[in-house]
Order: C-alpha cells, then sequence, then structure tokens
C-alpha cells in the first residue's frame, strides 16, 4: 500500500519516514481503529513530533495511558496484570476462545479442560455503576450486598467512564454471582457504591 490509511485492520506496511523506514500496524488496543508506530529509537521523537505537526490542523493531540485504559475499559479489553496474570486461565478470564484444547498435549491442558468441562470458581464479569460514584479502582472488593454480606470478588480494572457518564470496571467474582444484571457493590473510600453486572462489552 502506498498510504498508512489504504491499511486494512491487523495490516502492517513498511514506509518512509525522511531518510529512515517505519513500521505502521493498523492495531490497537482500546477498540477504537488506530495505528502503531515501530521506528528506530534514534528517529522515533522525529516520528512522534512529525505526526503530531502534521495533524493539529485535524484536531490531533496527545494522550496518555489513562485514556488508553479507559478505552480498554470500555471495551473490556483485558490487560496482563489485570485480567490475566500466572495465576488466572485464559477459562477464568472468559478467553476460552483462545484455547485449543484439540491440538495435543501442551502444559496446563488438564487443568484448563477441567475447567472447561467443569466450570470454574470465579469469572470475570464487567460491571457499571448504578449512580455517580467514587471511580472503582483495582483492588476494591466487591461486595453481595451493601451491609454486612461476604466479598464476592475484588475489582481487576476500573474507571470513570466519560462516555458512559459513570465508573465503570472488570473484576473476578464468585462464579454464583456472575450473572448478567446481578446487583453488586463496590466498595470505595469506605462505601458501598451499588453497581449492576453487565454483558461486555460496556461500549
Amino acid at each position: 500500500v502506498s498510504k498508512a490509511s489504504d491499511l486494512k485492520k491487523n495490516e502492517i506496511g513498511r514506509f518512509k519516514f525522511g531518510n529512515s523506514e517505519v513500521w505502521l500496524s493498523r492495531t490497537g488496543y482500546t477498540g477504537e481503529d488506530g495505528f502503531e508506530v515501530v521506528a528506530p529509537a534514534d528517529k522515533i521523537i522525529d516520528v512522534w513530533n512529525g505526526v503530531l505537526q502534521k495533524g493539529s490542523g485535524h484536531g490531533l493531540k496527545p494522550a496518555g495511558l489513562g485514556a488508553r485504559d479507559t478505552l480498554r475499559t470500555e471495551a473490556c479489553y483485558p490487560l496482563y496484570g489485570h485480567e490475566l496474570d500466572e495465576k488466572t486461565t485464559p477459562i477464568e478470564a472468559g478467553l476460552s476462545f483462545f484455547v485449543a484444547l484439540d491440538k495435543g498435549e501442551f502444559t496446563g491442558r488438564t487443568v484448563l479442560a477441567d475447567q472447561k468441562a467443569s466450570g470454574t470458581s470465579r469469572k470475570l464479569v464487567a460491571f457499571k455503576s448504578a449512580e455517580r460514584s467514587a471511580p472503582p479502582r483495582p483492588g476494591y472488593p466487591i461486595w453481595a450486598s451493601d451491609q454486612g454480606g461476604q466479598v464476592i470478588g475484588q475489582v481487576s480494572s476500573g474507571t470513570q467512564s466519560p462516555t458512559l457518564g459513570v465508573g465503570i470496571g472488570m473484576g473476578f467474582v464468585s462464579s454464583g454471582f456472575a450473572r448478567p444484571q446481578s446487583a453488586i457493590y463496590v466498595e470505595a473510600r469506605g462505601r458501598r457504591w451499588p453497581a449492576a453486572i453487565c454483558r461486555k462489552p460496556l461500549y
């Protein structure tokens, strides 16, 4: 292709930037259409400044990791260290469609096959606050009721969604409480805020 905009989703191409060559891929981790750039380390600052200068007339502005994290949480994209880690299986994280149990033996296959057949003790759910509240943050407890009761899980990712106007997040809860539309309570700043489990994606 001759232009970056000619790339289709998940395609990658090589392009000239000054005297250098850069790789552009039409991929992104936020759920939005976008591009990722790979360039030599000594050229990447020039690429960054050049893109911002060319795009300024079209409303292009830099955004940080917080913006990226908000978008990927709205899209319910898991992030390693939050929804995925060495103690969490893809089945628990709702990613069983990435697990090919029919490809032969591999490390962890027995556990994954058992989980797929029998279910898991916890599941990853998405949730949306039922009212204006403190933004949910990773590590906040999830309760089954607003008073007393039991802790049924923990927030893995959370933020204030500017698109939806309320706090949103993902978290692992005991499987018996993982039904869509179920009421839950997220503890933040010493108070339990009402929320509801929702189908993914949130937006």
